[in-house]
């Protein structure tokens, strides 16, 4: 029998979603192909569109639409569907459409402004903007937190990764703190004794990008349903029937543009194979940003820096950048292990990530509690890259804390994501070995089939069915267990 409110409600969101279509096409377009003068058109328009969706949200009709539904004999798919429509509608009935547009345009001014501000160190010049888009960051925390009871972060972690809160991040990032010092000086002092041969560049570009392409291929990237493009920072964007995932290439150094593109490839993946039928609907989407990172860190972390995967690729590099020692299968294992401390996150070696992410978690959150101002994160970043990996950013904002998009666009509590989802990555592998001992072998001969098909049907297909604990839960057997992440990097790199 069919419930009349429940597809009422469907339809809106069906609706809802040809309008996020639209717009991450036009913010996909922003940040690879628009020329620079569009930006404030573009922006204008962005905002329109961002007004229309709140406006479909904050219909009265809905809520009772909701209602009803609820009061209705669901099945289970269909509770859950609806449990994910309650939380969209709730967060953006919680926010006046002054706020909605104030952001968007504040936000695509300063991730503008911010391309070239980052490129000539310009702090200064990026506070202009910054400060407007903290603000407001800070006026959305409240209104969320007055409604939730939670701290302001919380309340904007909520939107990125659903029921984790900074206690347990506090309680997780403290854990890591206490250990990965000690064994990244370990590891670089074993690592010291090792012979690692340098690639010779230059690398041309369209041979990085052809190389990149084949690789995206063998990890079944469905070309027509998506492409590969550059942009000043990585991302995948438009829509699970239309992915668009870019890079940047760099002539002297083929290995972040080549491992960049596999991280990608993961989001891009799972957008992929999110259910058909449902993809329209929020139950049909991706669960949390911490579950997307962890698509793309099983990829990169996992599966793309193993020796097995370097193994079935060397040919391949080999092909598309010419023969030379360095290429050979055992030397990439150890150019892709590599752990050298460094300023900037997107190049960090799979150890010293971590430190990355922990730094601008402490920050943002002291930012939008409101125990730091904008002004004030120069000096503490300096503060926190020296002591969690020894290195000076003093002075150099454009290498240090003008380095990331996300917080242009005022996307506070999303950085935590990323080492949540390399947690969870390396759970679902000692998941694989233990359900499959033969995993390495299969992977060096080419056999990528147990990967792709224990993800598919344990995490893509299963979207936004389950809260993420009970996703994680069914997939491994376990909520999130820390411990099999630091057992992954001991045995990696020990």
């Amino acid at each position: 029998m069919t419930n009349p409110a429940y597809q009422q409600a469907v339809a809106v969101f069906t609706r809802l979603y040809r309008y996020q279509h639209l717009a991450a096409i036009a913010g996909w377009d922003q940040a690879a192909m628009m020329p620079p003068k569009g930006n404030e058109a573009r922006g204008a328009a962005m905002a329109e569109l961002q007004l229309l969706m709140h406006g479909l949200l904050t219909d009265p009709q809905l809520k009772c639409w909701l209602d009803e539904a609820g009061q209705q004999d669901l099945g289970e798919l269909q509770r859950a569907s609806l449990r994910e429509m309650r939380r969209s509608w709730q967060h953006a009935n919680l926010l006046p459409a002054r706020l909605v547009e104030a952001k968007a345009l504040a936000g695509s001014r300063c991730e503008h402004a911010w391309r070239a501000q980052r490129k000539a160190g310009d702090w200064q010049g990026f506070l202009g903007n910054f400060r407007e888009v903290v603000q407001l960051a800070r006026e959305e925390a409240q209104l969320l937190a007055d409604a939730s009871g939670k701290s302001r972060y919380d309340a904007l972690l909520d939107k990125y990764e659903p029921g984790m809160n900074s206690a347990e991040l506090e309680r997780i990032f403290g854990d890591v703190k206490s250990w990965l010092p000690g064994l990244i000086r370990q590891v670089m002092d074993k690592q010291a004794g090792e012979t690692l041969l340098a690639a010779q560049g230059p690398f041309a570009v369209d041979s990085q990008r052809a190389l990149g392409v084949e690789i995206m291929g063998l990890l079944g990237f469905d070309f027509d349903a998506g492409r590969l493009d550059v942009s000043v920072h990585p991302f995948c964007g438009g829509v699970a029937e239309d992915v668009r995932i870019t890079t940047r290439y760099r002539d002297d150094d083929f290995m972040q543009s080549m491992m960049g593109i596999v991280h990608e490839t993961g989001h891009a993946r799972y957008e992929q194979r999110l259910p058909r039928e449902l993809v329209h609907l929020p139950v049909g989407q991706a669960r949390s940003m911490g579950i997307h990172e962890s698509q793309s860190l099983s990829f990169e972390m996992q599966l793309g820096r193993s020796p097995a995967f370097l193994q079935l690729i060397a040919p391949l590099v080999k092909k598309h950048l010419g023969e030379q020692p360095a290429f050979d299968a055992a030397n990439l294992a150890r150019m892709y292990s590599r752990v050298r401390p460094g300023f900037i996150r997107v190049d960090a070696d799979e150890l010293t990530y971590p430190a990355h992410v922990i730094l601008r978690f402490e920050i943002e959150r002291a930012l939008i509690e409101g125990d730091i101002e904008a002004d004030d994160i120069p000096a503490l970043w300096d503060e926190k890259m020296m002591a969690y990996l020894g290195v000076d950013t003093r002075g150099n904002y454009r290498d240090g804390c003008l380095q990331d998009i996300h917080w242009t666009d005022g996307s506070f509590g999303y950085f935590p994501s990323y080492t949540l989802g390399a947690m969870y990555a390396a759970q679902y592998f000692a998941t694989l070995r233990r359900q499959q001992p033969e995993l390495d072998a299969r992977i060096a001969a080419g056999d990528l089939a147990p990967v792709m098909g224990w993800l598919d049907a344990n995490i893509w297909s299963q979207a936004s069915r389950w809260e993420t604990t009970e996703l994680v839960r069914r997939a491994t057997g376990e909520a999130l267990n820390p411990a099999h992440f630091r057992a992954h990097l001991e045995a990696r790199y020990l």
